[in-house]
């Protein structure tokens, strides 16, 4: 359990990064929403890290053990890597800013994958996987609050990349901790399917990435398309359709090419009963809070005119200790309610929760009253003027973040318990590869949706998109039960 918190928090660490800490850097830098919404998609390597998680599988690093070490290897490269991305500026090298960001995903959504296996394959009794799923949100959440929120905080008292040079300096402490003390994970040797073919397999799939992206382009230029239209639906048409064709590409060619570990591991996954209906469940369940949260920040400082240190006081820094608390709640509950009531009843809340946001937008700053936080110095951390806290952003934070944790929890149960441990790299990045296509795709539709309908209508949008994914939980009930079941029942157990 020490584990997987420490490996919780350097899997937590990145992620705002490149999402709301590097949204609160375009936004004071001048960048406008839609742009911002657009590149949401730097996070697209986490949807797609399935693709090369079977050579993590497959491969051992020498010496430092198979998870261990490529753990540690991401975090070196994520070290240099946000260094780097320290000394761009957004607004004055965007093509350059952005790349940075992808590889900091890339190489975020490579530590995912093993961590996730590493987690996995320590609980290898399932009724530890509640707790399990708890401390690591614990840990990954704790991380966030330095990320996201202390990070603001920072960014009022310093600049943007400061705060990423002193991001970089933690992640380069994590490697170092992690290579010391992380113990290894023993059993489950690497898959010894044919290397030259795994890595012949792998650089086809990424040259069927690319021929699917050129095909897709060029299609569209031909059907009279321009990629150069500044109408920003004519952008999300070349995006959606430059990743709808690529992948299967990318499939295709990972196939002709005999990459077997991929083939292998996901044929053992759709070989299982109601695999496919197991991923749309996986992509609705989160996606009424993918379009809430995806321009959270955004909203909170341009929309509603809140200040960064407002924003990271509230939504990030107690909201996520809100959050921690919810993940807290929902690991216990989970030992009493077991994975398809928590995934039923904490869907429900989420649902719910995202009102809160429509009745912020609604209603506006101020509408309940706030209260004053004096100024403080902790020494990691500090304000030097007194801030407002209001009232009912903090109703509203308090309200998504706690539902939010709850259903985290149950939503990381559900992945591991759809894990096989032969595959447990591959099938987890795979599952949550199609947990994150909501966070990632809707934010170029959110910067456009916020544009065109207004705050309040996008965020009734987000609650009615969030139906379907609790009506899909009742709908697999069954399917769900029997994965907490024991692997045999008897007439008693019945």
């Amino acid at each position: 359990m020490a584990a997987i918190l420490l490996l919780g928090f350097a899997s937590g660490l990145p992620l705002a990064l490149t999402g709301q800490a590097m949204q609160a850097w375009l936004t004071v830098d001048g960048v406008d929403i839609v742009t911002i919404g657009f590149l949401g998609l730097v996070g697209l390597p986490y949807t797609f890290k399935f693709l090369w998680a079977p050579l993590m599988d497959r491969f051992e690093p020498p010496g430092l053990g198979r998870r261990r070490g490529w753990v540690a290897l991401a975090q070196l490269a994520l070290a240099g890597t946000l260094f780097f991305m320290a000394g761009i500026s957004p607004s004055a090298q965007p093509g350059l800013f952005a790349a940075a960001a992808v590889l900091v995903a890339f190489l975020s959504a490579s530590q995912d994958v093993v961590v996730d296996a590493y987690r996995t394959d320590l609980l290898a009794d399932k009724s530890e996987h509640g707790l399990g799923a708890s401390v690591h949100v614990f840990g990954y959440r704790l991380a966030m609050i330095v990320s996201g929120g202390i990070a603001l905080i920072w960014a009022d008292q310093w600049d943007w990349p400061t705060v990423y040079r002193t991001m970089a300096a933690i992640m380069l402490g994590l490697a170092v901790v992690t290579t010391l003390a992380a113990p290894r994970v023993t059993g489950n040797a690497p898959l010894m399917t044919n290397a030259g073919n795994d890595l012949r397999g792998f650089i086809a799939m990424l040259l069927g990435v690319l021929a699917g992206y050129w095909i897709a382009r060029l299609a569209l230029q031909a059907l009279g398309f321009d990629v150069a239209d500044k109408n920003r639906w004519i952008q999300l048409l070349f995006v959606v359709t430059e990743i709808a064709v690529a992948l299967p590409m990318a499939w295709w060619a990972a196939k002709k090419a005999r990459f077997e570990t991929l083939n292998a591991s996901l044929t053992s996954y759709f070989a299982q009963s109601g695999a496919g209906a197991f991923l749309l469940l996986i992509i609705l369940y989160k996606l009424g809070d993918a379009f809430a949260g995806s321009l959270t920040t955004p909203f909170l400082i341009k929309g509603m005119g809140f200040t960064q240190a407002e924003v990271g006081i509230a939504n990030k820094l107690i909201g996520l200790w809100l959050t921690i608390l919810g993940g807290i709640l929902g690991g216990l509950l989970m030992l009493r309610l077991k994975l398809y009531r928590a995934l039923l009843l904490f869907g429900v809340l989420q649902l719910l929760s995202n009102l809160g946001f429509y009745v912020l937008a609604s209603l506006g700053r101020g509408a309940w009253g706030s209260v004053m936080v004096q100024p403080f110095d902790w020494g990691f951390m500090a304000l030097t003027e007194p801030a407002a806290l209001d009232w009912l952003l903090m109703t509203v934070i308090a309200g998504e973040n706690i539902t939010g944790g709850m259903g985290t929890v149950a939503f990381v149960g559900l992945l591991m318990g759809l894990c096989n441990s032969r595959f447990t790299a591959t099938h987890y990045a795979l599952l949550s590869a199609f947990a994150a296509v909501g966070r990632i795709y809707v934010s170029p539709l959110s910067g456009v949706l916020s544009v065109s309908l207004g705050w309040p209508v996008f965020f009734l949008f987000s609650i009615l998109i969030a139906v379907p994914g609790v009506v899909m939980v009742w709908w697999m009930r069954a399917a769900i039960r029997a994965l907490t079941a024991p692997a045999t029942a008897g007439p008693a157990d019945d």
